[in-house]
């Protein structure tokens, strides 16, 4: 019953920050401490089962934990190898690989303390297991809630919708993931204009130019919707920007411009949405943040990529709690030296 009371604690938790700002980090933990509390819950009800249900219950949890974790491994060195093959071998690009490498070696250490009975090998293996778990749950919570809200009802009170740009092909053609954005803006814009009250909304291109383009991000995507039939006199360039951050706080600039204190819709990819709006939250922008589709086998290692720049952006708390993890560790080791 303990259980199933903080669970619900968390999950009031979870309801009141929902409320508050949907784009809040903490949204992630509570919803996930309430769903862990949930299932130590009714997993200390399992006995109360009638026979032999409650040995299939324990049997399938035995084989998700213990085979859990490899496929997961295997699964995430064979998107690393595919990624590397189609995008090349950039750092961004090794990180799905990366992943499935560091977990294969966690079950490998603690294969060999097992199979050695080395106490040494085993709390080294039990404290990377720790601080594993550790950033494992905040990954899951992360993942989790972003699923939720991308999935979150389209404000209806937005008059302009804001597309991130991502890079230029051959310095002046927009690629593939910056299209699905450009489709999704145009989306989104027509599912506001069609609500009938006000004037209708304006869409703003948001990207300056880089170092090895020919023009203005902005500009190449203004050029793409305006092939497409998009009305010319409701789009806003902003051709500031060079990263997610400053086309946020530039666009903003343009807004209270053109209508000071009106919301927005910002549009990016959805592996990018829950990063994208923490950041408008921290600057400012009265934003939700809705993704486009992306290509699976681009998913796995963009994902990681935004969780470890979350993670990073709370490294004093993350970093504090792997240290004590760490210490622990050490302390046991101690212990049996």
């Amino acid at each position: 019953m303990i259980a199933f009371a903080v669970s619900a604690l968390f999950a009031l938790l979870f309801g009141v920050g929902v409320l508050r700002d949907r784009r809040r980090f903490g949204n992630a933990v509570y919803l996930g401490l309430a769903v862990t509390f949930l299932g130590l819950g009714l997993l200390s009800a399992v006995d109360h089962l009638p026979p032999g249900l409650t040995e299939t219950v324990l049997v399938l949890l035995l084989l998700v934990l213990g085979l859990g974790p490899l496929v997961l491994a295997g699964l995430l060195c064979a998107n690393g190898v595919e990624m590397v093959r189609k995008e090349g071998r950039r750092p961004a690009n090794l990180l799905s690989l990366l992943a499935g490498l560091g977990i294969l070696g966690v079950l490998g250490l603690m294969a060999a303390a097992v199979l050695t009975h080395s106490r040494v090998l085993g709390v080294v293996a039990v404290t990377l297991l720790l601080v594993l778990g550790y950033v494992s749950f905040l990954f899951v919570c992360f993942v989790g809630y972003a699923f939720l809200y991308g999935r979150m009802r389209l404000r209806r009170d937005a008059d302009f919708v804001v597309v991130l740009g991502s890079g230029l092909i051959g310095g002046r053609r927009v690629p593939p993931l910056l299209a699905s954005r450009l489709d999704r803006g145009r989306e989104v814009y027509e599912r506001l204009a069609a609500r009938g009250t006000g004037a209708p909304p304006l869409l703003i291109t948001s990207g300056g130019r880089g170092p090895d383009e020919e023009l203005p991000e902005s500009h190449a995507m203004a050029g793409y919707l305006l092939e497409r039939g998009f009305p010319e006199d409701r789009i806003l360039r902003e051709d500031r920007s060079r990263t997610t951050e400053e086309n946020l706080l530039f666009s903003k600039e343009l807004m209270e411009a053109e209508r000071p204190g009106a919301a927005c819709v910002v549009v990016t990819n959805n592996f990018h949405a829950f990063r994208a709006a923490l950041m408008a939250r921290k600057a400012g922008v009265d934003a939700q943040v809705v993704g486009s589709p992306t290509a699976a086998y681009f998913w796995p290692s963009a994902t990681l990529r935004e969780f470890a720049a979350v993670f990073l952006e709370h490294r004093a708390v993350n970093l504090t709690v792997c240290a004590l993890l760490v210490a622990v560790g050490a302390l046991g080791l101690a212990v049996t030296g």
